[in-house]
């Protein structure tokens, strides 16, 4: 009899408020998978970000927090050090994580927190309108810059990983995306090494995960992945930085 892929026990069974095409679905059925298969579920605490994924609680059937915008690392670090024994990650985008959250982020990084951070980076602020964030690259137009984000007036896209794998209390970087089934595969190896880091206490983990905006970028959810592949790559390249 052939393997049956079914609904991981700790993805609950309910409609999704994204959009067709967004990588956030297949990146929650990834964690609920590594959370079934490690047997964490009930030491897992999740901290929710603002942001697209602002109710990942509705999709988790796991303990979950909310922090204020940007401040899910904070809230994690308190989490943690108050129940050190719970498995507690962050699930930030890149507006929560890289711009309003740059100070939590690089300090609870180079304090070396025993924490694993998913980091959605789809290169745009998806719940607010599409904007520019942090990671937008050079020439994509957003809300904010119609005609092509600029260096000169924009400065140029924030590549976080490269600048937490600098950082000595950092254990572990990897970059990966959600655009095709081989990068899917990689990105749960990936993500699964993020939180046995964390139970063997090696320190803080993080892993970026290129995922797609169709909405925002104003593409189909095929062109939106193969943009990734295309553009995204070339500025944000995949592979372990730590």
């Amino acid at each position: 009899m052939g393997r049956q892929y079914l609904r991981p026990q700790y993805l609950r069974d309910v409609a999704t408020h994204y959009c067709a095409g967004c990588g956030h679905g297949i990146l929650h059925r990834i964690v609920a998978e590594i959370i079934d298969e490690l047997g964490i579920a009930e030491s897992a605490v999740v901290i929710a970000p603002v942001g697209c994924a602002v109710v990942a609680y509705d999709y988790w059937a796991i303990d979950c927090a909310e922090a204020a915008h940007g401040r899910a690392l904070a809230v994690a670090t308190g989490i943690k050090r108050v129940e050190p024994d719970k498995i507690v990650f962050t699930y930030q985008g890149d507006g929560d994580l890289a711009a309003i959250g740059t100070a939590e982020t690089i300090h609870a990084a180079n304090r070396g927190e025993n924490l694993t951070v998913v980091f959605v980076n789809n290169a745009v602020y998806g719940m607010t309108g599409g904007q520019m964030a942090p990671t937008t690259l050079l020439s994509q137009k957003t809300a904010t810059t119609p005609r092509g984000r600029q260096a000169a007036t924009e400065g140029y896209p924030l590549k976080i990983s490269e600048m937490l794998a600098l950082l000595n209390g950092v254990y572990s970087v990897e970059r990966t995306a959600v655009n095709s089934p081989k990068e899917v595969f990689n990105t749960r190896r990936a993500i699964k090494e993020a939180f046995m880091n964390q139970m063997e206490h090696k320190g803080f983990s993080i892993v970026e995960v290129l995922s797609m905006c169709p909405t925002y970028w104003d593409k189909s959810p095929v062109e939106a992945a193969r943009w990734i592949s295309d553009e995204m790559v070339k500025y944000f390249p995949l592979g372990k930085l730590k």
